[in-house]
This record gives C-alpha cells, sequence and structure tokens, in this order.
C-alpha cells in the first residue's frame, strides 16, 4: 500500500512538472508581470555537433497570417505517361525547395489532378510581395555541371564560389533521368545519372579533365552535392555515392529530375489574403475557445462538484500538452484548425463524464468512495476507448496521410482533421491517466 502511495505521488509530481514547463513553453516570447518584463526561455543547447534550437512560435496558415495563393496550370503535353508520375512529383519537390528558398517555410504545396487537367497550388503565408513570389516559383529549373578547380593558397581567402567552378556545358537538358537504387555489390544506396548522346559526350570529357576531383551539382546556382570522379565515365551513365540512406537518395533523384523532367506552368490565378483578416479570425477563435471552456468547467463543476473541479484542472493540462505539441512538431494551425481544437475540447471532457456517471452507480451499489473512483476508471475504460476510435478513424480519413486521390486532398480540411485527431488522442490520455492520478491525491484528501 506504501508502495502504491509512493508510485502516486510520484507521477502526480511528475504532472505537475510537465503542466509548469508546458507553461512557460506557451508564454510569449516577451511579457509584463508586476512591472517588470521577462523573457521566455529559448531552450536551445549544444551537445557537440548537435544543435538543439526548437522555435516556439505557433505557425499559422494563409486564412490566420494572410498571404498569397497561386494557383498554376501544369503544361504536360509533351511528357509521355510513364513519365508524367515522376514529372510532377518532381516539379512539386522544385517548388517546394524555392519556397523554402524564398523563405516561407509554413508554405503548403498540393498537386490536383482532374482527367487531362494537372494543377499546382500553392499557399505562402505571410508573403506581402506576391509578384516576386510569383516570379520566383515560375522560372524554370537551372541544372549544371560544374568542376571544381584548386584554388592557391594565397587566393584563398579572397576567392568566390564562381572562382573556383568551371561550367562544364553539360546542364539538366542533358540528363535522362536519376534514381536511387542499391549498389548491386555492397548494397549500399546510390543515384544513378544517365544522359543523352550528347551529355553523354560532355560526361565523358568533364571526368576526365577532372578525374580524381570533384565535379559539383548545382540546381538554380546552388550547389547539392559535390562527388569526387573515380574514372572516366564513356557511356553517360554514372552513379553518386556517398552516405545516403533511401530516403536522402530520393531526395536528392527528385531534385535532381527538377531540372531534367521540369514541366511549363502558368499562373491562371492568384489571391491575396490580409493580414488584418487572418489577425480577426484568431482573436474570434481564442474567444469561441475561452467560452467553450468556461461552459464546460461550470458544467462540469455544477454536476459533479468537487470531482468536476478535478477534471477542469485535467482540462487546463490538456491544454497546455496541446498547444505545446503545436509549436514543438510543428503544426500550422489554420481556422478549421482551430475550430478542431475547440471540437476536440468537447470531446475531452467525455471520457470524465463517463467514468463520474459510472461511479455514481458504483457508490449507489455500495462500494467505498476509493474502490469505486478505481473501478468506475477500469469499467468506463472499454467504452471511451471505442467511442473515440470511431472518431480518430474518421479524422485519419480527413487528413489523407497517404494522399489517396479518392479521398479528401484540401489543406484547409487536413487542418481541422490534424488538430480533432491530436486532440482526440490527447484528451484520452488526459481523461483517463492526468486526471486519475489528480483524483487519487487530491479527492482523497478531500473526502
Amino acid at each position: 500500500m506504501l508502495k502504491n502511495n509512493r508510485q502516486t505521488l510520484t507521477i502526480f509530481w511528475s504532472i505537475i512538472a510537465a503542466t509548469f514547463l508546458c507553461l512557460i513553453i506557451n508564454l510569449p516570447p516577451k511579457f509584463t508581470l508586476l512591472g517588470r518584463t521577462f523573457y521566455r526561455p529559448n531552450f536551445s543547447f549544444n551537445l557537440g555537433s548537435f544543435q538543439f534550437k526548437p522555435n516556439l512560435d505557433l505557425r499559422y496558415g494563409l486564412d490566420l497570417a494572410g498571404g498569397a495563393s497561386l494557383l498554376f496550370e501544369i503544361d504536360t503535353s509533351k511528357t509521355s505517361k510513364d513519365n508524367l508520375p515522376e514529372a510532377l512529383e518532381s516539379l512539386k519537390t522544385n517548388i517546394e525547395r524555392r519556397v523554402n528558398l524564398f523563405g516561407v517555410s509554413e508554405a503548403t504545396v498540393q498537386l490536383s489532378s482532374q482527367g487531362e487537367n494537372h494543377r499546382l497550388t500553392v499557399d505562402l503565408p505571410g508573403v506581402t510581395d506576391i509578384n516576386e513570389a510569383i516570379k520566383l516559383i515560375g522560372q524554370t529549373a537551372q541544372l549544371n555541371f560544374k568542376g571544381i578547380i584548386d584554388v592557391p593558397p594565397e587566393a584563398t581567402a579572397t576567392a568566390t564560389l564562381n572562382d573556383i567552378l568551371v561550367d562544364t556545358g553539360l546542364n539538366g537538358s542533358h540528363l535522362l533521368k536519376a534514381l536511387p537504387q542499391p549498389n548491386p555489390n555492397t548494397g549500399a544506396i546510390e543515384v544513378s545519372l544517365e544522359f543523352n548522346s550528347e551529355g553523354a559526350k560532355l560526361f565523358e570529357k568533364a571526368t576526365t579533365d577532372y578525374l580524381n576531383k570533384r565535379l559539383a551539382i548545382l540546381l538554380d546556382d546552388e550547389i547539392i552535392t559535390a562527388p569526387q570522379v573515380g574514372v572516366i565515365i564513356p557511356d553517360g551513365k554514372a552513379v553518386i555515392n556517398g552516405n545516403f540512406d533511401i530516403k536522402s537518395a530520393k531526395f536528392l533523384s527528385a531534385q535532381l529530375n527538377a531540372g531534367a523532367l521540369s514541366l511549363p506552368i502558368k499562373l491562371i490565378q492568384q489571391s491575396q489574403v490580409g493580414a488584418s483578416l487572418g489577425q480577426d479570425s484568431i482573436n474570434k477563435g481564442i474567444k469561441a475557445g475561452l467560452v467553450g471552456l468556461v461552459l464546460v468547467s461550470f458544467f462540469m463543476i455544477g454536476n459533479y462538484g468537487f470531482l468536476g473541479l478535478i477534471a477542469d484542472f485535467g482540462l487546463i493540462i490538456y491544454g497546455l500538452i496541446t498547444l505545446t505539441l503545436y509549436r514543438l512538431i510543428p503544426i500550422t494551425l489554420t481556422f478549421p484548425g482551430i475550430v478542431g481544437f475547440i471540437l476536440s475540447v468537447g470531446m475531452a471532457v467525455d471520457s470524465n463524464i463517463l467514468i463520474f456517471e459510472r461511479m455514481k452507480e458504483e457508490l449507489r451499489a455500495g462500494k467505498s468512495w476509493n474502490n469505486a473512483l478505481e473501478i468506475s476508471f477500469g469499467r468506463a475504460w472499454n467504452s471511451i476507448k471505442d467511442a473515440n476510435t470511431c472518431t480518430i478513424i474518421t479524422a485519419l480519413i480527413l487528413f489523407n496521410p497517404f494522399n489517396w486521390p479518392f479521398l479528401n486532398s484540401s489543406g484547409m480540411v487536413r487542418g481541422f482533421a490534424v488538430t480533432l485527431l491530436l486532440g482526440i488522442v490527447l484528451g484520452m490520455f488526459t481523461g483517463v491517466f492526468v486526471t486519475r492520478n489528480l483524483l487519487r491525491v487530491l479527492a482523497r484528501k478531500k473526502i
């Protein structure tokens, strides 16, 4: 019995500590309290070469942060059906890379197809110069191969990238395809390259000129890899080897193919959302959330008294943990996402209601309060699990994690689904685990 009490207290204080940490993470970066200015800790640290520097700011989608939404039509008339899926995916990867270079880390890039028509939607939260964004995204990818020359020691300090790179004449128009593949002898993951006849001649000359030196591969004037040339390659077929896993090899292949299999795109629609409209939506969402929390809290206290008050504490902990995960994962919040969070708040107390109603039945059956508490949590779990599992399945269908074409692919709907899904899982955790341990410590002292 003593051991169980110690374990309960350990869990209780762990919950309190975790709640306090979540509270600190959710503080504003700078705030004033009792006339003094405080700053939120940044929680960054270095461990050898590893650097941990989390961005704790909430990310907002286009509808909340304002920005630009662009719709492009993709010209696939010159691409064969066999190469079309790869070309479309390469185009998407290339656009995502361009958007990241533009400095919009929370942008969304989505492909959509209807029959023979293929379109690309790009949402850029926070972007005010829409013309610059259009120019950046609409450029054709430029893939080049350049040799790296040695720089004399006395010129190293003043040498620029252009001083050490020499154009070989080989570019993306000569590349037929790039594919990730395992080495047949070692099993190591490599990236294979195949050039057309003209490219094969240029590649043979480049590998001759830079034998035992490095050949830089540039995409839009940015070096993406610089492998060392080990042998002269006459047939236009080569491999890039290194410390690749399948994910990094696929990513490099997509970057290379983005230059070789680029598809023409044409802007057919653009719109801009003002930041003031987004801020108004945030304010209304916060007000709705607060009203919902207050009403749910009063309902729980009015129906279950001190038990309801403990459940409200659990609900506050649920909210802090949820917001913390939004910051750390991170999750881009849209207005439907806020709606999903508010809906999950109401569902978070469902577990407590089922447990407390079951507890009333156990007390009427003559069970002691402590026994009724433990039995109620155990017997209510099946109902809680079944009800929430159904909602989790619905949220997964809306989120469509595998991008199945016959299911939803809308970013707004996915924003609602991801906050709802996370809210349900955390609601089950706080309703059953957190509230149970709060009751074991606080309610036993009360009753």
